[in-house]
């Protein structure tokens, strides 16, 4: 599987604003993947399953790697700029949070489908971190998320890449400066693919 240069990350822990950043991305015309732990909760609750974050975390756990194979594979076509709300390395990191072992298929899965070398990382921001439906962790478990899946990222060979505590509108102009000028430049004339729907794309 060939590098994706054109594949970037948006991570971190719970509650740090990367969800809000992805949508307002789709907005602007680039090509998003919904973060997967948010739809498959969302299908556990429907189908009465309890393959989530506070259920069966190992089901829920192989559950998102399923999802973010196949979703790497279904967007390898595009031409421009994804951005994802989470990438595979995520799991790793996850992996160890809730404290199972890391599959031998995972960690190939890692090496084998890579993305953009930079990864932006939402860090902890206790100002804006609020619980939903879908995120019932506390602070200081966004926290130990966040360190988690950093250092899983390091592991993997990324660079993380600090988002500033700043306004909607001044993160989205260091995110598309980041993917670089020809981001811009695809999204103002249409040619990134359609986003993956939102009910079709762990958890924020």
């Amino acid at each position: 599987m060939p590098l994706q240069e054109n594949f970037h990350i948006v991570t971190g822990g719970p509650g740090a604003g990367k969800t809000t950043l992805i949508d307002q991305l789709a907005v602007r015309g680039f090509a998003t993947v919904e973060e997967a732990g948010r739809r498959i909760i969302r299908q556990q609750r429907e189908s009465g399953g309890n393959a989530t974050h506070d259920g069966n975390r190992l089901a829920f756990r192989d559950l998102m790697f399923r999802d973010a194979v196949a979703t790497y594979v279904r967007m390898t076509p595009a031409k421009g700029p994804v951005f994802f709300d989470r990438g595979l390395p995520d799991l790793l990191g996850y992996s160890r949070l809730i404290g199972v072992p890391v599959p031998p298929e995972l960690v190939r899965a890692v090496a084998l489908h890579r993305y953009n070398s930079k990864v932006l990382v939402a860090p902890p921001w206790r100002e804006i971190y609020g619980q939903d439906d879908e995120r019932g962790q506390d602070f200081a478990e966004a926290v130990a998320t966040h360190d988690a899946i950093r250092a899983a990222y390091v592991e993997a060979g990324y660079e993380p890449v600090p988002l500033p505590l700043a306004s909607v509108e001044a993160r989205l102009t260091f995110i598309i400066g980041i993917a670089g000028q020809g981001a811009a430049r695809d999204a103002q004339s249409g040619s990134t693919p359609c986003s993956m729907p939102k009910i079709s794309g762990p958890s924020t």
